[in-house]
C-alpha cells in the first residue's frame, strides 16, 4: 500500500468518526453506511434534476406557453430564483445535515407552540413531493419510450393511454430494485450518471445546430423575440407564468443531497455544495439546450406539439438528426430519464424513512425497518414505488391529470423548502450555520427563494387552459389538499392523533454531556480546521433536538 493510499485511508476515517459524532449531536446513530463521495453526492442533485433528459418531459409545457420567449427567457429568469432557494436550503443543510432535512429544521427553528404541527405538515409535503417526483419523472419516460417506438416505426405506431401506464408500472418496479440495493452499488452509480448527464447535455448543444437543415433554422430576433401563445388563456402575461412549470419542474427534487446525509461523507461540506454545484450546472446547461433547441425547431410550433411521436424534443431531434441518429440520441435520453426516477426513489426513500423513524407515519415501525444485510430502507422504497405508480393512474381521469403530478410535484417541494427557511427567520432559534455559510447575506437570499416560490405555488395551481371541464381541471390541488386535509385529521384526530404523541424528531442516541461544544468541534475537522481572522473556528453548528 503506497503513502498516498494510506493517507487517504486516514482521511476518510477522519471524515467517518466526524461525520458520525455530527449526526450524534442531531440525536442519531449511524445507521447507514457512509459511501457516498463528494462526487457522488452532487451525482444524487445532478441525476434527479437530469438535464437534458428532464427538461425533455416539460417541454410541452414551455412550447405552448410562449413558444420561444418562454423556453429562453423563462428559464433565464427561474434559474436566479431556484438559485437562491438552493444556496438558503444548502445553508441549513450543511448545520444540520441529517436524512430528515425539511422537518428537522422545522422543528428545530421553530417555536416551541408551532414546532410539532409544522414539523408533521413539512414531512408529510416532502413524502407526497418526493413521490411525485417519482411519478413524473417515470410518466416522462415511458412517453419518451413510446415517442422512440413512434419514430422507429416512422410514425405508424401510437401508444395507448393502457400502453403507457403498463410501461410506467415497469420502470418503477425496476427503480425499486435498483433502490434496494447496498448503498455502496447506488453510490458507484452516481458517477456514471454524472458522466452521462453532461455529456449527453454538451453533446446536444453542439450537434443539434450543425444537423439542423436551414430552413428549420430561426434567426436571433425569432429565438430571444417571437411569443407565441397556443393555450386557451387569452392573458399572455398569465400564459408564460405557466411556462414557468417547465424549469421549475425540471431543477427541482435537488434536496435529495439533504436526503442521503446519512450516506454522505464529509456531509456538513459535501451536502451544501453538491445542491448549489448541480443547480448551477443544471441551470446553465438547461439555458443552453433552450436557445439550441430555440434556433433549430422551425417555425410551426403546432406541428411540434401536436406530433405523433407525442413528445416535442423528440419531434424537434427527428426534423434535425433524422430517424437513425434520433433514436441514437434518443436512447440516451432515455437512460437519463431513467436516472432521474432512479435516483428520485431512493432519495425519497431515506426521507420517508428518517420521518418513518420519528414514528409519524402509519405502520412507522414497517417503514423505518431497515434491511439488516444492505443496511437499506427496504420497506420506505416499496412504500414509494407503490404510491408512484397510484399517483400514474390519475392519467386515467383525462390528460390534465399528468399535468397535475408534475405541477403537484414542484408546489409540495415548494411548501416543503419554504416553511423551513422561515423558521429559521421568524422564530428565535439558536441556528449558527455550518461550515456552508452565506453570511448576512443570508436573510435577503431567502427572502426572494421564499417570495418566488409563493408566487409560483398559487400559479401551479390554476389549470392549463380558461373555463376548464372536469377532464381539464389540475387535480393538483385536489391531490395535495386532500393529503393535507388528511394528515391534519390523523394528527388532530381525539385521544389517537399526532397530537396527542407526535413529539418531533426522536432522538435515538443518549445525549451527549458537552453536545454543543463537540458538534462545533466535528464541523471544524469538517471544514479543515478553517479560521477566521481572529483565529477562532469558524463553524458552529444547530442545536440539539429538545
Amino acid at each position: 500500500m503506497t503513502i498516498l493510499q494510506i493517507l487517504g485511508l486516514k482521511e476518510a476515517e477522519r471524515h467517518r468518526v466526524a461525520d458520525e459524532k455530527l449526526l450524534a449531536s442531531l440525536g442519531y446513530k449511524q445507521e447507514f453506511k457512509r459511501a457516498f463521495t463528494p462526487l457522488e453526492t452532487f451525482g444524487i442533485a445532478l441525476s434527479i434534476i437530469g438535464g437534458l433528459s428532464s427538461l425533455s418531459s416539460v417541454l410541452i409545457y414551455a412550447v405552448p406557453y410562449g413558444g420561444p420567449v418562454s423556453m429562453v427567457w423563462s428559464w433565464a429568469i427561474c434559474s436566479f430564483f431556484i438559485m437562491a432557494i438552493a444556496l438558503a436550503l444548502a445553508e441549513l443543510g450543511s448545520g444540520a445535515p441529517t436524512s430528515g432535512g425539511l422537518y428537522f429544521w422545522t422543528y428545530s427553528f421553530s417555536s416551541p407552540r408551532w414546532r410539532t404541527v409544522l414539523c408533521w405538515i413539512v414531512g408529510y409535503t416532502n413524502s407526497i413531493a418526493n413521490i411525485a417526483g417519482v411519478a413524473s419523472a417515470d410518466w416522462g419516460c415511458a412517453v419518451m419510450i413510446m415517442a422512440g417506438a413512434s419514430i422507429g416505426s416512422g410514425g405508424t405506431f401510437t401508444t395507448t393511454l393502457g400502453q403507457t401506464f403498463a410501461v410506467v408500472v415497469l420502470i418503477i418496479l425496476s427503480q425499486a430494485v435498483l433502490a434496494c440495493l447496498a448503498t455502496a452499488v447506488l453510490a458507484r452509480l452516481q458517477s456514471v450518471y454524472v458522466l452521462v448527464n453532461l455529456a449527453l447535455s454538451i453533446a446536444v448543444i453542439i450537434a443539434l445546430p450543425a444537423a439542423t437543415p436551414s430552413e428549420l433554422r430561426n434567426p436571433a430576433s425569432y429565438v430571444f423575440g417571437n411569443f407565441t401563445n397556443l393555450s386557451s388563456w387569452s392573458n399572455p402575461g398569465f400564459a408564460y407564468m405557466l411556462g414557468w412549470l417547465a424549469p421549475s419542474w425540471s431543477v427541482s427534487g435537488f434536496d435529495g443531497c439533504v436526503h442521503i446525509s446519512e450516506e454522505a461523507s464529509n456531509a456538513a461540506i459535501a451536502v451544501p455544495w453538491g445542491m448549489v454545484s448541480a443547480v448551477f450546472a443544471c441551470c446553465t446547461l438547461g439555458w443552453a439546450i433552450n436557445v439550441a433547441m430555440a434556433f433549430c425547431m422551425g417555425t410551426d410550433l403546432e406541428s411540434i406539439v401536436n406530433s405523433p411521436i407525442g413528445q416535442p424534443m423528440a419531434t424537434i431531434f427527428n426534423n434535425s438528426f433524422g430517424q437513425r441518429s434520433t433514436l441514437a440520441v434518443w436512447s440516451f435520453v432515455i437512460i437519463g430519464q431513467y436516472m432521474i426516477g432512479s435516483s428520485q426513489i431512493m432519495s425519497s426513500s431515506r426521507q420517508i424513512f428518517a420521518f418513518a423513524r420519528d414514528g409519524a407515519l402509519p405502520l412507522s415501525p414497517y417503514l423505518a425497518r431497515m434491511n439488516s444485510r444492505t443496511h437499506v430502507p427496504v420497506n420506505a422504497v416499496l412504500l414509494c414505488a407503490v404510491g408512484g405508480i397510484a399517483l400514474c393512474a390519475l392519467a386515467f381521469a383525462g390528460a390534465a391529470a399528468i399535468g397535475a403530478i408534475f405541477a403537484l410535484a414542484v408546489v409540495a417541494y415548494y411548501i416543503t423548502w419554504s416553511v423551513p427557511i422561515v423558521c429559521r427567520f421568524a422564530f428565535k432559534n439558536d441556528f449558527q450555520p455550518g461550515p456552508f455559510t452565506l453570511g448576512r447575506f443570508g436573510l435577503p437570499v431567502a427572502v426572494v427563494a421564499v417570495a418566488y416560490m409563493t408566487f409560483m405555488e398559487i400559479i401551479f395551481l390554476f389549470p392549463g387552459g380558461s373555463g376548464p371541464d372536469p377532464t381539464d381541471m389540475n387535480y393538483c390541488v385536489v391531490v395535495l389538499g386532500g393529503i393535507l386535509f388528511l394528515s391534519l385529521a390523523y394528527y388532530y384526530f381525539p385521544k389517537y392523533g399526532g397530537y396527542s404523541w407526535f413529539k418531533g424528531p426522536v432522538p435515538n442516541v443518549d445525549p451527549e454531556p458537552a453536545r454543543d461544544q463537540e458538534r462545533s468541534e466535528t464541523l471544524s475537522t469538517s471544514s479543515e480546521g478553517k479560521k477566521d481572522a481572529g483565529g477562532e473556528v469558524a463553524v458552529q453548528a444547530v442545536g440539539g433536538v429538545e
